[in-house]
């Protein structure tokens, strides 16, 4: 079993102050991997302390010269890709083939996204023609505590680090406990890039004990958080106490509406996607809303889908669907099924328990139930795993009406060949982010929701802003 049982603090790896251990599970064996040391509140301290004395110097850092530090890390990364992927596999259970690709991939598309983005950024920019002597500057907030989510390991932990590193904040990292193998080999890597001590800190720990301590710290300057939405008004409250900055990127209930003119492959990719990374991702269109003239065929579509999807062990090569992260995840699962059955829900595909030849591991059914109405839990409630429901609308206003009921507004999708309805229902659409017809937002699009799905960008240059303060400054020239 890896001994990874010391934080990374101020350019070094040091035993815990006040922490105890904890096992970190292989969710495909439910085997013990590691060992960690979640922090308490004087391993965060110390961190925090190193990245308030590096922040002077660090924010004063020409931006070329933390782009290049970035550059490097982005060339240790690359070499270490293999290692990653390993690391995130066995310890939340992707499948390899996922690992390697989408997961991997993620981490090195935001690096390499966020070293553009700030190599084109305006750091100290006129405010204009009817100001001439009126400079505005982009300055780091200062120190940030980034707390990262187990689900897309290195994605969502690049989305904050990066930009953050990029804008001159220095930082301290809390991965989740479940996923924390990944976040470690990163600051092997930075280490490796050779960034000033201090600037980059890691302290493992659950949300309980480093997490809120971090988030109501007076030295720190902001909080960044991707998780549930339950954790996010805890955080928010926490840190209104200090007045700090804080954005949050957190649940989702993404609706997909499929109007009968939608190309063939619609409720195919729809439930595809659904079901990609074992249904463990806040964007994911897990409310299928079908008009009605081809419901009934799309349910059929759906539920051969459903019925075809492998699930295995992350360690086999294959497109099969991987266990979720942890027993707890899975009851959280059983439960949400065990609901919809209750409720009425007609169940298509799948449901409660594991998989057949499965009886070790965190698998899930793939699940499929139709005739579902907003009044019923699994409608309602973020579920988390490879759980599907579809409803029938009649009208374009009614599938926005459906679409838009939920206290979630993330990411939202609509498949029709009539571009004019497409662009019109998007426009109605509460949600962060409205994908069309299967086609991703390119590179640099901004990340974040609406409503309970928080109130951040990441991504791009909205997602360097957020880590930079705007000061007005007159009698420049």
């Amino acid at each position: 079993m890896q001994d990874a049982t010391r934080h990374y603090i101020n350019g070094g790896w040091v035993a815990s102050i006040d922490g105890r251990e904890m096992a970190v599970e292989n969710p495909s064996t439910e085997e013990k991997i590691a060992t960690i040391t979640l922090g308490g509140a004087a391993d965060a301290d110390a961190a925090v302390a190193a990245a308030k004395a590096a922040f002077p110097a660090w924010a004063a850092t020409d931006p070329l010269d933390r782009i290049a530090a970035l550059e490097r890390l982005m060339e240790v990364y690359k070499g270490q890709a293999e290692d990653m992927a390993q690391a995130i596999s066995s310890e939340m259970g992707a499948p390899i083939a996922l690992a390697k690709t989408a997961q991997v991939g993620s981490g090195a598309g935001h690096l390499k996204n966020t070293i553009r983005t700030a190599k084109a950024f305006v750091f100290e920019r006129p405010l204009g023609d009817h100001a001439p002597s009126d400079m505005i500057l982009y300055e780091p907030v200062g120190v940030c505590a980034l707390i990262t989510p187990w689900n897309w390991p290195m994605n969502q932990v690049m989305l904050k680090v990066a930009p953050a590193l990029a804008a001159g904040c220095t930082v301290i990292l809390k991965p989740s406990e479940l996923s924390p193998l990944s976040a470690i080999l990163l600051a092997k890597m930075i280490d490796a890039a050779g960034f000033p001590s201090g600037v980059f800190n890691l302290v493992n720990g659950d949300g309980a004990g480093v997490g809120e301590h971090l988030t109501a710290h007076p030295d720190v300057d902001m909080v960044s958080f991707t998780g549930s939405t339950r954790a996010g008004v805890a955080i928010s409250k926490a840190a209104a106490e200090t007045v700090k900055r804080v954005s949050l990127e957190l649940g989702g209930k993404g609706a997909n509406i499929i109007f009968a003119d939608a190309d063939e492959k619609a409720v195919t990719r729809g439930v595809r996607h659904c079901f990609n990374n074992s249904g463990q991702s806040c964007n994911a269109p897990t409310r299928m809303l079908v008009e009605r003239a081809i419901y009934d065929q799309a349910v059929e579509t759906a539920r051969t889908i459903a019925e075809k999807t492998e699930v295995g062990p992350a360690d086999i090569e294959g497109r099969q669907i991987g266990p979720v992260v942890s027993e707890v995840q899975f009851n959280s699962i059983q439960y949400f099924l065990k609901h919809g059955i209750d409720e009425g829900a007609r169940l298509v595909a799948g449901g409660l328990g594991k998989p057949d030849g499965l009886p070790t591991g965190h698998f899930v059914r793939p699940t499929l139930f139709a005739d579902v109405t907003p009044d019923m839990t699994i409608w309602r409630e973020e579920i988390f795993g490879p759980v599907l429901t579809m409803t029938p609308f009649d009208t374009e206003e009614e599938a926005i009406e459906l679409a838009n009921d939920t206290p979630y507004g993330l990411t939202n999708y609509v498949q029709t060949a009539d571009k004019s309805r497409a662009r019109r229902v998007a426009r109605q659409l509460r949600s962060g982010m409205v994908e069309m017809n299967g086609k991703f937002g390119g590179a640099g699009s901004p990340f974040g929701g609406m409503k309970h799905s928080g109130n951040g960008r990441e991504g791009g240059t909205w997602g360097l802003e957020e880590f930079l303060e705007v000061k007005a400054v007159s009698d420049w020239e």
